[in-house]
């Protein structure tokens, strides 16, 4: 003998979550999301940071421009623009070979700053002293960003 179901039942059958559910996952997403936007904040810190440092440091890009200028005009440009502007004095303008970057943006950290150079260099003994002032912006704090090693 077989049972007959009740077709009622059927369609009262459960179908879908409770309240109580979605809420214990919401929650759930909430504590994870919590834990991990701190974490996502500090590693694009970290990142801009190796960016920067991949700028300034001996075999960086700016780095790298500015020795190439160096060795087409034989001289440190005074200022980072002369490596995109040609320079107006007519015997430096022949043994330019510029642009060596593409624009002026490329000489802004990505903090939206501009790189801070200076030559003759006094702390660098390569030519040039090269650096980003780093997340906070201010110039000479440990967060900056140099092309010299520091005793810090």
């Amino acid at each position: 003998m077989q049972l007959r179901r009740n077709p009622k039942m059927r369609r009262t059958a459960r179908s879908g979550f409770t309240l109580l559910e979605i809420l214990l996952v919401v929650g759930l997403l909430a504590l994870l999301a919590a834990f991990a936007i701190p974490n996502l904040r500090t590693s694009g810190e970290k990142a801009k940071i190796k960016l920067a440092e991949a700028a300034v440091k001996s075999s960086g890009t700016i780095s790298q421009m500015i020795d190439r200028y160096h060795f087409d005009c034989g001289r440190y440009p005074e200022n980072l623009k002369e490596l995109f502007e040609k320079p107006s004095d007519d015997a430096l303008a022949k043994k330019w070979g510029g642009p060596y970057i593409n624009d002026l943006d490329t000489l802004k950290d990505p903090w939206g700053n501009e790189y801070q150079y200076k030559a003759p260099g006094q702390r660098n003994d390569k030519g040039y002293d090269l650096w980003s002032n780093g997340p906070d912006g201010q110039s000479d704090t440990n967060d900056d960003i140099r092309n010299w090693k520091t005793d810090d």
